[in-house]
C-alpha cells in the first residue's frame, strides 16, 4: 500500500502562484508514475501533469507553460509548482501514484486532496 498526503492549497489572486507538495509513504519502490489531477465544481477530474520514475513528463494543454511537476525521490515528494493561475485553475488537487510506468486512468493510489482558490 501506499499513501499520499497532499498539501499546500490556498487562495491565491489571478497571475498568483502556489506549489502543491505531496508526501508518498508506505511501498514506495512500487511506485513508478505519479500525477497530479483536479476537479472543479460540476466537471470531470482531469489530470494536469504526469510524471514516471525516469522523469518523463506530460502536462494537459491548459496548463503546459505555466505549471512544472517534478519529483524529489530522496524525500519521496511530489511537487507541482503552478505559476500564472487563472480562476480556471481553482478545484481540488488529488496527487496519484500507480506501480506501472504508463498507468491507465484511474491511478491505483489517491491522496484526499487539497482544494486551490482562484480569486479574480
Amino acid at each position: 500500500q501506499v499513501q499520499l498526503v497532499e498539501s499546500g492549497g490556498s487562495l491565491v489572486q489571478t497571475g498568483g502562484s502556489l506549489r502543491l507538495s505531496c508526501a508518498a509513504s508506505g511501498n514506495i519502490d512500487s511506485i513508478n508514475a505519479m500525477g497530479w489531477y483536479r476537479q472543479a465544481p460540476g466537471k470531470q477530474r482531469e489530470l494536469v501533469a504526469a510524471v514516471t520514475s525516469g522523469s518523463r513528463r506530460n502536462y494537459a494543454d491548459s496548463v503546459k507553460g505555466r505549471f512544472a511537476i517534478f519529483r524529489d525521490n530522496a524525500n519521496n515528494t511530489l511537487y507541482l509548482q503552478m505559476n500564472s493561475l487563472k480562476p480556471e485553475d481553482a478545484a481540488v488537487y488529488y496527487c496519484a501514484a500507480d506501480p506501472s510506468r504508463v498507468p491507465v486512468d484511474p491511478y491505483l493510489y489517491w491522496g484526499q486532496g487539497t482544494r486551490v482558490t482562484v480569486s479574480s
